[in-house]
C-alpha cells in the first residue's frame, strides 16, 4: 500500500508483518482488533491515516509487542535516520552551527532545519540548553543568550521515512574547568559501559545499572535524575524502557537509547546519547559521531 508521502520500505516488508500478525492471532486465539489513526496502522500497511470525520480502519490484532522487535529492514531505517542525525551533530562539533551570541531558540531552529535538510520528514524535538539551563534534562530552549565559557547541550531527533532518530552531544565554548572535564569523563565512561552491556539476554535494568553504578561511584549519583533510556522505532519513545525495575530481557531487534546524564543545579548539565540495537552479535550503535566533549573557541 502507498503511504501519505510515500514509504521507503518495499511492500514485501508489510506483507511479512501482516503474516506475523496472523500467526500471533492463531497463537493467542484473537479474532480481531480494529486499528485506525496511530502508528500501528502505518507499521502494518505503510499508510498514515488522517484524522477526518470519515473513519479509516484496519482489522488486525494488537501489534504493540511485535513492534518492539525490529526487523532487518527496520534496523536499516533506524541506521539511515541515525546517520542523518550524526551529520548534524558533526556540524555542531565542527563549529558550523553558530552558538555564541545566539539564543537557545535560534540554535534550536537552526538544528531543526538542518535535520530536515539531511532527510528528516519531521523534527520531533531540538533541545538546546546552555550553562545552568543544561542542568534541566528536558529544558525548553528560550531567549537565553549563549555565552563563551559554558557548556551547550544539544538533544535532537526527528522522523525519517517513518523511523526516528535521537542523539545528544555537548560542546564547550572555551576551555572547560576541571570540574566539567572530570564530570564529562565519568559520563563518557558510563555511557560506553551501558552500551557494551546491552547484549541479548541482559535485563533492561542491568543496562541502566551499568551506567548508574559508574556515575554513583564517582560521586554524581544524586545528579543522574532520569532513566538511562527508552525504546525507539516509529515513535520516539516506546518499549523497551531502560530503567531500574524493568526486568524484561533484551531480545535481538530491540532498539533503544542509552543516554545517562549528570545535572548539577545552578551550574551545568551534560548528557551523552546514542541509539542502540541489541543483536546476536552484540550491541549495534546507530550513532558514530565523536563522544568527546568537543571544545569550540
Amino acid at each position: 500500500m502507498n503511504s501519505r508521502g510515500g514509504s521507503a520500505l518495499p511492500s514485501s516488508v508489510f506483507e511479512e508483518r501482516l503474516a506475523r500478525v496472523q500467526q500471533a492471532m492463531a497463537v493467542n486465539d484473537v479474532d480481531a482488533v480494529m486499528l485506525s489513526v496511530g502508528h500501528d496502522l502505518p507499521y502494518l500497511t505503510g499508510y498514515h491515516a488522517m484524522p477526518l470525520e470519515r473513519l479509516t480502519m484496519l482489522v488486525v490484532p494488537v501489534v504493540g509487542p511485535l513492534r518492539r522487535v525490529k526487523t532487518a529492514a527496520e534496523i536499516a531505517a533506524l541506521q539511515r535516520a541515525g546517520a542523518a542525525a550524526d551529520r548534524v551533530a558533526a556540524q555542531l562539533h565542527a563549529g558550523a552551527i553558530p552558538l555564541i551570541g545566539r539564543t537557545e531558540a535560534q540554535v534550536s531552529a537552526d538544528i531543526s532545519q538542518r535535520l530536515l535538510d539531511e532527510g528528516h520528514d519531521v523534527v520531533n524535538f531540538a533541545i538546546v540548553a546552555a550553562g545552568e539551563n543544561a542542568a534541566s534534562p528536558h529544558h525548553h530552549p528560550g531567549n537565553r543568550v549563549i555565552r563563551a565559557g559554558e557548556i551547550v547541550l544539544c538533544d535532537f531527533g526527528g522522523t525519517m521515512a517513518d523511523y526516528c532518530s535521537d542523539i545528544t552531544r555537548c560542546v564547550f565554548l572555551g576551555q572547560p574547568s576541571p570540574e566539567v572535564s572530570d564530570a564529562y569523563a565519568v559520563l563518557k565512561e558510563a555511557q560506553a559501559a551501558s552500551v557494551a552491556s546491552a547484549v541479548v539476554g541482559a535485563t533492561c535494568e542491568s543496562v541502566d545499572a551499568a551506567a548508574r553504578d559508574i556515575i554513583t561511584a564517582a560521586g554524581y549519583g544524586e545528579y543522574f535524575v532520569h532513566r538511562t533510556g527508552h525504546g525507539i522505532g516509529m515513535e520516539a519513545h516506546e518499549d523497551p524502557y531502560i530503567v531500574s525495575g524493568n526486568t524484561e530481557r533484551l531480545e535481538a531487534g530491540h532498539a533503544f537509547s542509552v543516554e545517562p546524564g549528570i545535572y548539577i543545579p545552578g551550574k551545568f548539565g551534560m548528557r551523552l546519547e546514542d541509539i542502540v540495537v541489541a543483536t546476536a552479535n552484540g550491541p549495534l550503535p546507530m550513532n558514530a559521531v565523536s563522544h568527546d566533549l568537543v571544545v569550540l573557541a
